[in-house]
């Protein structure tokens, strides 16, 4: 099953994808304008290669929880948008706009 939903921060809107994977957790990610709010799955090695903007929060099975968790990693290019390690989803989040 493949869950859209539309995140609202400060009066802007991001898109939430949630898919539900067989016997395992779900695959979460919020995309901004400009970066990309994911959990575990993604590959930090192919998001720095590829210059995605992203950060990675682990343990998340929902879309709000991944807006809660802090990130445990941020690719350069995150980083240069002023995301941060420690910092939450949503806070990276509204740095993607």
């Amino acid at each position: 099953m493949i869950e859209l939903v539309e995140v609202k921060v400060d009066g802007k809107v991001a898109m939430g994808i949630k898919i539900q994977m067989p016997d395992t957790p779900p695959l979460i990610m919020i995309m901004g304008d400009k970066g990309v709010v994911f959990c575990g799955y993604l590959n930090p090695e192919s998001a720095e290669k590829f210059g995605l903007a992203a950060v990675i929060v682990r343990g998340v099975n929902s879309i709000d929880e991944a807006l809660a968790k802090p990130a445990s990693y941020c690719t350069k290019k995150a980083e240069t948008l002023g995301a941060k390690v420690g910092m939450s989803g949503k806070e990276a989040l509204r740095l993607f706009f």
